[in-house]
């Protein structure tokens, strides 16, 4: 098993393009290029990727989501997060994720 980490800071926004809204925040366009050439055998669904995340003290498993028009993953925050780390919309946050093959 190969492991792919990253570490970067992003600004959280929200996403509302349905009835629900969801917080997001984007990982870096060298990063989502690497972790495309690292997954591209390996993405399912929506080309999504899973990853393991760390935000402060909270860890958990999700996956990032590709953006065709900005060439980007999303990385989709859950309200239990948001609120165990005192997330909110605007706030700039460090991000550990890997990437596991």
């Amino acid at each position: 098993m190969v492991d792919l980490d990253f570490n970067f800071t992003s600004e959280v926004w929200v996403f509302s393009a349905t009835k629900a809204s969801w917080h997001m925040l984007t990982v870096p366009v060298e990063m989502s290029a690497d972790i495309k050439a690292f997954t591209k055998h390996l993405a399912k669904g929506f080309r999504s990727v899973r990853v393991s995340v760390k935000i402060g003290k909270s860890e958990w498993q999700t996956s990032l989501f590709p953006d065709s028009k900005s060439g980007c993953y999303f990385l989709p925050l859950k309200a239990d997060i948001r609120k165990a780390e005192n997330i909110k919309k605007g706030d700039s946050i460090s991000v550990d994720i890997t990437v596991t093959t």
